[in-house]
This record gives C-alpha cells, sequence and structure tokens, in this order.
C-alpha cells in the first residue's frame, strides 16, 4: 500500500474546495496508512505457541528434559517472533475487532486534533481512512447530524471501504466527497464565504 502522491493530495484539495463552495460545512479528509502498529499482538501469539509447542512435544514423547525444555520455549518464541513480523502474516494475527476499534479510536482522536468540533455552526466533517485496516468512517458535528442523519453515509462508506480494499483510495475519496457533497449542499447550504479548516489531505505517518 501507498499512500496519496502530491499531485492526488491536490486533487483531494480541489475536490474539498469544489463542495465547500456550496456548503457551510467544513470537511476535512485524513488518510493514514496503518492506525496502530500492533506490536505486541504478534508477540503475544509468540510467547503463547512457546510455551505450548514444546510442552505438547515433551508431553506424548517424554524427549526432552527441563533445560531441553526451556531451551526449545526460548527457541520458538524467537523463530516465531520474527516470522510474525511478516506483513502478511502480521496481518492475519490481529483480530478484525482489534483492528476497527484501534481505527476507530485514531479516527475521533483526528476530530478533535483537526478542531472539527469548533467550527462556526458546529458544521465540521470528518472523513477518515486507515488503508491497512481497511477502515473509513465519517464523523460529523451536531450541526450536520440535526440535519443529516448517520445512515445517509452508511452506503457512501461501504462504496469507500471497497475502493480502499481494491486499492483505489484517490478514487474513493474523490467519489466519496462528491457523494457528501450532495448531500450538504442541500441540507446543510452555504449561506456565507468561509473556509475554517485547511483542505488539504492530512496525511499521518
Amino acid at each position: 500500500m501507498t499512500l496519496l502522491s502530491k499531485q492526488e493530495q491536490e486533487q483531494v484539495a480541489a475536490a474539498i474546495s469544489a463542495v465547500e463552495r456550496e456548503t457551510d460545512a467544513e470537511l476535512v479528509t485524513v488518510l493514514t496508512s496503518q492506525a496502530d502498529n500492533y506490536a505486541y499482538i504478534p508477540l503475544v501469539w509468540a510467547g503463547l505457541l512457546a510455551l505450548l509447542v514444546p510442552g505438547v512435544i515433551n508431553y506424548f514423547t517424554s524427549w526432552l528434559n527441563a533445560d531441553l525444555l526451556l531451551l526449545g520455549q526460548w527457541g520458538v518464541f524467537i523463530v516465531l517472533s520474527l516470522i510474525f513480523r511478516v506483513p502478511a502474516i502480521n496481518r492475519r494475527l490481529i483480530p478484525r475487532a482489534v483492528r476497527y476499534w484501534r481505527a476507530s479510536n485514531l479516527a475521533r482522536r483526528q476530530f478533535l486534533e483537526q478542531s472539527l468540533h469548533h467550527t462556526a455552526g458546529g458544521t465540521g466533517m470528518l472523513i477518515f481512512v486507515s488503508e491497512a485496516e481497511r477502515y473509513v468512517e465519517i464523523l460529523v458535528d451536531q450541526g450536520i447530524s440535526s440535519r443529516i442523519d448517520n445512515s445517509a453515509w452508511e452506503a457512501i462508506i461501504a462504496d469507500f471501504t471497497e475502493r480502499v480494499r481494491q486499492g483505489q483510495t484517490l478514487q474513493g475519496f474523490m467519489d466519496c466527497i462528491e457523494a457528501c457533497g450532495r448531500h450538504l449542499k442541500t441540507e446543510v447550504p452555504a449561506t456565507q464565504q468561509k473556509n475554517e479548516l485547511p483542505n488539504h489531505l492530512v496525511i499521518l505517518s
């Protein structure tokens, strides 16, 4: 997975500017490659298997004395710790609920850090994407949620998530911003010219 190039980021910014000319909403987009490094989870798996595998082998074979059993546990732990660092394997060790919880938590932190809760009229909107988790979330302040039900974003999020799954993050952003704009210009139309928050795509390292 690769984050968007400078030119692609400019396309996202232009799409946001176009939408904000027709609505009082303030859109902020945030993209991260991964919501967490989950370093502790592979180590937990390696530790559990290191305790289990040599013990099971010794239970059925009685080949190992105490010293060999301890060395076997150390060896299994070291080998599995290295194997579990391989990204393709690492991702499969992390429960989906944990991945989604971490991504959701980061999205909410970004809503606050990007000052979306301080906009005039409470019209902040965050479009958050975490690529590794294939997670997309739209968060809105009360000035939008009081006029547009959250169910309006469900199909947009589902479509964007599928784009991320296919490696089409840029197109997902463009489609999402346009779809959100259709709701916003109808329910939260522009009443004044303003730009309280930057339109550029925020990329988290």
